[in-house]
């Protein structure tokens, strides 16, 4: 099992930026990818970002260019960092993880933006 403890979230205005920390329960190099998701009121939960072992990552469309997540690995934290917010960008924001030696999703518990226009 892995918990996961995200803190970064809060209101800015358009344009503004905010920084998103996903700390882990257990070392990085035991987990294969873990992510950002997102879930606006109404909506579903969307991938944000992903980031596996390697370094590789997937972004989806809607941030491509303005938001990018990295491994701390010194710091054992996984962050999204967000620029150029857009009303549209609020939501909460889930961290996720997927570790080596299990098939299950973990999920933090959420923080939320708010990006007031």
């Amino acid at each position: 099992q892995v918990q996961l403890v995200e803190s970064g979230g809060g209101l800015v205005q358009a344009g503004g930026s905010l920084r998103l920390s996903c700390l882990p329960s257990r070392s990085l190099s035991s987990i294969v990818v873990m992510g950002w998701y997102r879930q606006a009121p109404g909506k579903e939960r969307e991938m944000v970002a992903r980031i596996d072992s390697d370094g590789n990552t997937n972004i989806a469309d809607s941030v491509k260019g303005r938001f990018t997540i990295s491994r701390e690995n010194f710091r054992n934290t996984i962050s999204l960092q967000m620029n150029s917010l857009k009303p549209e960008d609020t939501a909460v924001y889930y961290c996720s993880a997927n570790p080596y030696e299990d098939t299950n999703t973990y999920w933090g518990q959420g923080t939320q933006v708010t990006v007031s226009s």
